[in-house]
Order: structure tokens, then C-alpha cells, then sequence
């Protein structure tokens, strides 16, 4: 039957729904979430580490684990934070970024390359 579906000219083949990477999103770019609990994690098999890990409670009542980024934090229960998309590959589970030098949530202090990841305004000279 479905070789005979294929010599058909009437045949309309059915496209495969794709599945959203950051569902709690809900289409939006960022959400705004409340910490529920900050955390740390040990990453995934060959890598070892101690990442920075925080459960918000977002503005659609979802519950979501985010990661801190950057070096050392300001965020702890009740602090209110901006939260994005894009997973972090050895922490499973963890699918979205907080973003850094938005509401409660602190640039981190004396970045100077990739400023823009962790809030930090130009020095002035």
C-alpha cells in the first residue's frame, strides 16, 4: 500500500511536527521567573565541576531549572530574575540561561571580553 501511495499524484505526504527545545518558553524570547531554590550541580561523565544551578517559578506558574552563568552570584530565594533559552550540554535537565544585570540578578564585577554575556557596562576611560 505505501509504494502505491508514492506513484500517487494526490498523495499529500504529512510533515513531521517539530518539537520546541524550550517548551516553559512558550514562544517568548525571555521570561520572567522568581527563585525558588539556588543550587549546585556536578556535570555529566568526563567533566567535573560545581555549577551554579536555580529553580524559578515563572510568570506562566511553570517551575524550570536555569543555569547561572559567570563567575560568583547575588541570587538567592525570592530574587527576581530575567531567564532565556539555551541549554547547558552536561547538566541534564537544565535547558535554559538566567540573564545577567537584569532585575535582582548582578553583572559580574570586573569583566572586560564577552561583556555583553554577563551584563557589564564599557569602562569609561
Amino acid at each position: 500500500m505505501s509504494r502505491l501511495r508514492q506513484i500517487l499524484t494526490s498523495y499529500k505526504r504529512i510533515k513531521k511536527q517539530k518539537r520546541s527545545k524550550t517548551p516553559a518558553l512558550m514562544e517568548n524570547p525571555q521570561l520572567r521567573g522568581v527563585c525558588v531554590k539556588v543550587f549546585t550541580r556536578t556535570p555529566k561523565k568526563p567533566n567535573s565541576a560545581i555549577r551554579k544551578v536555580a529553580k524559578l517559578r515563572l510568570s506562566n506558574k511553570r517551575v524550570v531549572e536555569s543555569y547561572v552563568p559567570g563567575e560568583g552570584h547575588n541570587l538567592q530565594e525570592y530574587s527576581v530574575v530575567l531567564m532565556r533559552g539555551g541549554r547547558v550540554p552536561d547538566l541534564p535537565g537544565v535547558k535554559y540561561h538566567c540573564i545577567r544585570g537584569k532585575y535582582d540578578f548582578k553583572e559580574v564585577k570586573n569583566r572586560q571580553t564577552s561583556r555583553s554575556k554577563y551584563g557589564v557596562k564599557k569602562q569609561k576611560k
